[in-house]
């Protein structure tokens, strides 16, 4: 599985280890927008599995 990651991170191949991620803005209390009507499957199954961590959290699970 290592082997598929190192080949192939979205399709970028190796090519993250060139980035300097330490020039990236650190995003922290920032707003974020959600559009229920640009969502795909993938944003309402992490919305989904967002707020059951919360509630697992506020539940003390």
């Amino acid at each position: 599985m290592t082997e598929h990651l190192d080949k192939n991170v979205n399709g970028l191949g190796n090519s993250l280890e060139k980035v300097n991620f330490g020039d990236l803005p650190i995003g922290q209390n920032e707003d974020v927008e959600f559009s229920q009507e640009l969502a795909d499957e993938a944003d309402l199954k992490a919305q989904k599995r967002a707020a059951e961590a919360d509630r697992r959290m506020k539940n003390g699970e």
